[in-house]
């Protein structure tokens, strides 16, 4: 399926959910690998909040994308942000989503109020 470039010039993103590996089978514990380079994938959770609306999502990123300095709730950016919509059948029944995939996560600054200083 096709990806979808994710515009973050405008959203704040926070750290909700520190980076950890990601599991490609849960049975086997086995860490799921970029298809292309092999590399391990760790995921986050975030907050991201944009146009007044926030949504709590998980965001793929390699392993050598993941930054110093990171913390609980503070603010991050998430460069090469794309989304990617999913469907699948498991045991009968139909899923589908929607999955993103970042090329790091690294420390942000939190953004200008709009009307601050006016």
């Amino acid at each position: 399926m096709r990806s979808i470039r994710v515009d973050t010039s405008t959203a704040t993103i926070l750290l909700t959910e520190t980076p950890e590996p990601k599991i490609r089978d849960r049975q086997t514990g086995e860490i799921a690998k970029d298809a292309e380079s092999g590399e391990s994938l760790m995921k986050i959770g975030v907050v991201y909040i944009d146009e007044g609306e926030s949504a709590l999502v998980h965001v793929t990123i390699p392993e050598s994308g993941i930054t110093d300095g990171l913390a609980l709730g503070s603010p991050v950016s998430l460069p090469g942000l794309v989304a990617r919509p999913w469907d699948s059948v498991f045991n009968g029944q139909a899923r589908h989503g929607i999955a993103y995939r970042a090329a790091a996560v690294t420390a942000g600054a939190m953004p200008a109020v709009l009307g601050a200083g006016a």
